[in-house]
């Protein structure tokens, strides 16, 4: 199993990212998939999940509104599309197979930093 995160980078306050994960060595349909954070000195805070099929999502209310998390089956590849970042949404971001319950794989994470 790998799961490798990109899109990472700086931007500025109300900036927009895209964040992408490319899975490989499992059957990416079969599996809900997460993206979760972790800010510096902090805990590790679950961000967004998304089932099997894309039709069912999960934020957390510090995200709500502003990031919106998708899925490419036939590609193996998870998004998290970014808008309106503040400089509280500066964190490592990493890709995982599962969702909040239990997730068995992460990605090694792609830094996110906002600062104007």
């Amino acid at each position: 199993v790998q799961l490798v995160e990109s899109g990472g980078g700086m931007v500025q306050p109300g900036g927009s990212l895209r964040l992408s994960c490319a899975a490989s060595g499992f059957t990416f349909s079969n599996y809900d998939m997460s993206w979760v954070r972790q800010a510096p000195g902090k805990g590790p805070e679950w961000v967004s999940v998304i089932n099997t099929g894309g039709g069912s999502t999960y934020y957390a209310d510090s995200v709500k509104g502003r990031f919106t998390i998708s899925r490419d089956n036939a590609k193996n590849t998870l998004y998290l599309q970014m808008n309106s970042l503040k400089s509280e949404d500066t964190a490592l971001y990493y890709c995982a197979r599962g969702d909040r319950k239990y997730a068995d794989y992460w990605g090694q994470g792609t830094q996110v930093t906002v600062s104007s």
